[in-house]
């Protein structure tokens, strides 16, 4: 095949992934969102489990063009084409939410992630008894389907599983799904902001590790989280990113070079890079997106390459140890011998 053609082949798969990515991230928004909304959802008071406050109301964007606009920042395209099928995609999500809560299973699946945040806050044990008591009652034969739906409410929107710690009394508990060492330290009202996290993470890792402080907003409005308004779950957003993940060394926030007036930019703090990975935020996302993170090519081969890395200062560090070890081992060894 001639030399040309062979460039324009190339040319030709390197725009198809990159259009497939772009519309994978915006499945992947869309999807949150609805998860989100799904999660936050109310319902009638007299439905709501015993002893339960009323979860608070969530932001919605305001217009269908601020979902369009998230949508073309993070997949960096303005195309007619792009525009017009993210308003679609948001017509059918909206479509789709507001079937689900008619769907009389849907209800439960809101009260039960709302019982479920009620007993994380209260750090009470979380058992099959309790959920069949008062919140499941007469769809007790939906039980596990009920269960799945809201466990994946709560990895999706938390960023927390749900694992069954005694299955012969059926006790659950409410996991970090990455395990972040700021589990407990960063709360308001003590609710997990894990899933906050990875998706600010996310768009950083997207955006080629290095995000516009408008980036991460315009994503996040998608989710009906705003940096001006009080958050239902998150308190305040803009100061649980800008401060308390700075703080505790998960976000870095930083001003733009040069920039007047002035710009920010969020990255990867180095706590993130310790206790978390991009395969595992890629894996976080393709789940939001019912997929496998190899959909998204460029973005895996990353990822796969940063494993890689890993895998080799891993390997570094034990032989340095082992070295260290050895050393001292000979020392004391060494000392013995002279003693006597």
């Amino acid at each position: 095949m001639p030399r040309g053609q062979k460039g324009k082949l190339r040319t030709r798969e390197k725009r198809r992934q990159a259009r497939a990515e772009a519309q994978g991230l915006e499945d992947v928004q869309a999807t949150a969102a609805a998860a989100a909304a799904a999660a936050a959802g109310g319902s009638p008071s007299s439905d709501r489990p015993q002893n339960l406050p009323a979860a608070g109301t969530p932001s919605t964007p305001e217009a269908p063009e601020e979902t369009t606009s998230a949508s073309a920042v993070v997949s960096g395209t303005n195309s007619g084409e792009g525009t017009n099928r993210q308003k679609e995609k948001s017509s059918k999500s909206s479509k789709g939410t507001e079937d689900s809560c008619r769907d009389p299973l849907n209800k439960k699946v809101v009260l039960l992630v709302q019982f479920l945040l009620q007993k994380y806050q209260n750090k009470e044990p979380i058992t099959k008894a309790d959920m069949l008591k008062f919140v499941i009652k007469n769809y007790k034969y939906h039980f596990n389907e009920i269960l799945e739906r809201a466990s994946e409410h709560m990895e999706l929107t938390f960023g927390v599983d749900l694992k069954e710690v005694d299955p012969i009394r059926h006790c659950y508990t409410l996991v970090n799904k990455l395990d972040l060492t700021f589990n407990g330290a960063m709360t308001e009202e003590n609710i997990p902001k894990t899933g906050l996290l990875m998706i600010v993470l996310g768009v950083i890792f997207m955006k080629g590790n290095c995000a516009a402080e408008e980036d991460i907003w315009e994503v996040l409005n998608m989710m009906g989280v705003y940096a001006e308004r009080k958050h239902f779950i998150y308190g305040d957003p803009k100061k649980v990113i800008t401060e308390d993940l700075v703080e505790l060394k998960y976000l870095e926030y930083r001003q733009v070079a040069n920039s007047d007036p002035p710009c920010y930019e969020f990255l990867w703090g180095p706590r993130a890079h310790a206790e978390t990975s991009k395969m595992k935020i890629l894996e976080f996302l393709a789940k939001v997106h019912d997929t496998v993170p190899s959909a998204f090519p460029s973005w895996y081969e990353e990822a796969l390459r940063d494993e890689e890395e890993r895998a080799r200062a891993r390997a570094a560090a034990r032989v340095r140890t082992a070295a260290m070890v050895s050393a001292r081992s000979r020392a004391i060894a060494s000392s013995s011998s002279q003693a006597k």
